[in-house]
Order: structure tokens, then C-alpha cells, then sequence
């Protein structure tokens, strides 16, 4: 699985709560991007899941890729483990792997789930449409820090 990062300057910040590390998960079954947004940019880390890039065919039996049972449980994983310095999460993505990868954290990483605050179906924004929803979802939903919960 292969990591990429890249730096990007957000539209118009809406400053974020003091609360720690937010960050957003974006994911569907060919990849996971992991935004951390900080007062005026964004980090974002993306994990490719194992059949990224793999082109099926259904009538050529000889190219036909099958996927390894354990990829799935690889991939969230390796998503897992990025999102770790996380202190808030936000599941996002178009279709139900970030449900499945809500299952894998309950099942396997139960301190992790626990800072899941938000899960939500979005279908394919740009990086900045996602950060500056990202922005607004912690700003309307967290307490500021030393508010009662």
C-alpha cells in the first residue's frame, strides 16, 4: 500500500476549536484520504487499498485478479494506524466501506472507534470542499474545550 502526502491552502478558514487533532476520513473501496486541519492549511495522507489500479475484465478469465481475503482487514488497518494521533475522526465517503471500517474499529481497535464522532455519506468532493465541511462539522458539533458535554 502506498502513501502520498501533499500541503494545501484552504479557501477561507473557519478557525477550528481547540480541542486537539480533528481529522476527516474519506473513503470508499480503492482508497482512504486522511485530512489533519490546522489553523490556515491542510495535511492530507492517502492509503490505496491493495485493488487500486486493478482492472477487471468478467469475460477474460485469464487477467481475472481475485482480492486476497485479508486485504480488507490490510487496508483498514494501515488507515487505522494513520488516523491514530487522532483525537476527533470524521467518517465520510460515497458508498459503505466506511461503515465496514466502523465494524473493523469496533471489532479491533475499540479506542479508536471511540473518538469517531461523525459518520456521514458524501459522494466525491474536492479536497477543499471536504476540508472546508470538515471545518464547519467541528465548529458546529465539538464543545469548545472546557464546555460541558
Amino acid at each position: 500500500m502506498q502513501k502520498e502526502f501533499s500541503h494545501h491552502a484552504p479557501p477561507s478558514p473557519v478557525p477550528l476549536l481547540p480541542l486537539g487533532r480533528q481529522m476527516a476520513l474519506w473513503m470508499d473501496g480503492s482508497e482512504a484520504k486522511i485530512f489533519h486541519v490546522l489553523d490556515t492549511r491542510f495535511d492530507e495522507s492517502i492509503v490505496h487499498s491493495p485493488n487500486h489500479h486493478i482492472h477487471r475484465h468478467p469475460k477474460d478469465s485469464r487477467s481475472r485478479i481475485h482480492n486476497h481475503p485479508d486485504d480488507e482487514h490490510r487496508f483498514f488497518h494501515e488507515v487505522a494506524q494513520a488516523l491514530g494521533a487522532a483525537d476527533h475522526i470524521l467518517l465520510t465517503g460515497p458508498t459503505v466501506t466506511k461503515l465496514l471500517f466502523l465494524r473493523y474499529l469496533q471489532e479491533r481497535e475499540p479506542g479508536l472507534e471511540a473518538r469517531v464522532v461523525g459518520i456521514e455519506t458524501v459522494d466525491h468532493p474536492t479536497d477543499r470542499q471536504l476540508v472546508a465541511h470538515m471545518r464547519e462539522y467541528f465548529h458546529t458539533h465539538l464543545p469548545a474545550r472546557g464546555a460541558d458535554r
